[in-house]
């Protein structure tokens, strides 16, 4: 069966408003990240994997910097548990590979670490604080497909 989704790679130009609608939604709506933390200036740089729905609904979201760091992964409630993550995680490290990158690393919400280290991420240093809550940075090497 064939995921009831897409995803695409896209700049912050051309993906704005879904994508800052996914992450109002999950960061500043959901988890209470501060307005000024979530924009930290970082999108104009990035390139972003936009998940959508069949009938074009925006559902999720990642980036990847060009130093390699993966942040602001995202889905909306209804679509968790789908695969939607996975498929955005993929499509960025598919990007990474493209780059010649050697290594990504994420600073990973530790409730959400298992998902991580389905993809190979390590864990790197000691528990941080950020926008109120703990993080862990995780580190993944990348072999050539």
């Amino acid at each position: 069966m064939s995921n009831p989704f897409t995803v695409s790679l896209v700049c912050w130009h051309d993906g704005e408003p879904l994508l800052r609608a996914i992450r109002e939604a999950v960061f500043i709506r959901e988890q209470n990240v501060p307005e000024e933390l979530e924009w930290d200036g970082l999108d104009d740089g990035s390139r972003h994997a936009l998940a959508l729905s069949l009938n074009g609904d925006a559902i999720g979201c990642g980036r990847i910097l060009p130093n390699g760091h993966i942040s602001r992964m995202a889905v909306l409630p209804l679509w968790r548990k789908m695969k939607v993550g996975t498929a955005i995680m993929e499509s960025l490290l598919d990007e990474a590979r493209s780059r010649g990158y050697k290594q990504v690393d994420v600073d990973a919400q530790t409730f959400a670490m298992p998902f991580y280290h389905k993809f190979g991420f390590v864990e790197h240093g000691k528990e941080f604080m950020d926008a109120g809550m703990p993080h862990k940075k995780m580190k993944l090497k990348l072999l050539p497909r």
